[in-house]
């Protein structure tokens, strides 16, 4: 028997947006490096190091969002313990409004996404590293 789905992608990515805080490519570039913002990269580590990242941002693939946050979680990350600022984003905007609502909902603040992603940082002239495998010993 086939699947009824009620609420699809597109219903949750459009209440995602109504009820985060979008900022353009435009406008993440200036706040590169400000001691006050953290820009969370929700991709998956292939596409990382595929296109390459945005300087400085914090790596957290899409499925262990919430145990890093919790602090509750064995899994917890600290650097989602700062007062700081939140910016999720991904390759293309989707999974980071969807992400930066989850965080929201869970209690972290505050948290923006960067809309169009990745692909409209790359195409807004942000700076862009290379990834480089973590060192071994």
């Amino acid at each position: 028997m086939a699947q009824t789905i009620h609420r699809g992608i597109k219903a949750m990515i459009d209440e995602a947006n109504a009820e985060i805080e979008t900022i353009s490519a435009k406008d993440a570039i200036t706040l590169i490096g400000k001691d006050d913002v953290v820009i969370v990269d929700i991709r998956d580590p292939r596409e990382i190091e595929r296109d390459g990242k945005i300087p400085g941002a914090f790596s957290c693939t899409r499925g262990m969002l919430e145990f890093w946050i919790d602090p509750n979680s064995p899994y917890a990350k600290p650097i989602f313990q700062e007062d700081k600022k939140f910016i999720f984003h991904c390759a293309g905007g989707l999974r980071s409004a969807l992400a930066a609502k989850t965080a929201k909902d869970m209690g972290l603040k505050p948290v923006a996404h960067m809309g169009g992603g990745f692909a409209a940082w790359r195409d807004a002239g942000g700076p862009i590293e290379a990834w480089e495998p973590k060192k071994k010993g």
